[in-house]
């Protein structure tokens, strides 16, 4: 005979990255089974999420729902390519703790694309092109 009980819907609460206290990293001790409720205890890993920010938890959130187009990305959130570039980087970072490589230069035909649709002022495409060239 199989139960389908189901436990009574409950509030939770995101699991903290970091110690209150010390800013160390955490771990959990215990969890349960919504269903039935068997609890297993000894030292689980948060894995790689705990080693992001909210900021970086919510951008791969978004990330991922656009399914790594970085267009859409930028259209979720508002920013420009460059910075939805910059934040994917951060985001790797936290994760591997290895620094981010070299990042490509931005294409000339993107930069022009982003002015001429308005997303981008004159000195921010020059100051762009201009970073691309080195």
């Amino acid at each position: 005979m199989i139960l389908n009980y189901r436990m009574p819907e409950t509030h939770y609460y995101q699991v903290p990255g970091d110690c209150s206290v010390c800013s160390g990293s955490q771990y959990v001790e215990r969890v349960r089974c919504e269903r039935c409720s068997t609890a297993t205890e000894g030292r689980f890993t948060l894995g790689w999420p705990a080693a992001l920010s909210q900021a970086q938890r919510e951008f791969a959130r978004v990330f991922l729902e656009c399914r790594g187009k970085i267009k859409d990305v930028e259209q979720a959130l508002g920013i420009s390519y460059p910075t939805v570039i910059a934040r994917l980087d951060e985001v790797v970072v936290a994760i591997t703790g290895r620094p981010a490589p070299p990042r490509p230069a931005a294409r000339r035909s993107e930069i022009l694309d982003d002015l001429a649709a308005g997303k981008i002022d004159v000195d921010q495409a020059a100051k762009l092109l201009e970073e691309s060239a080195e």
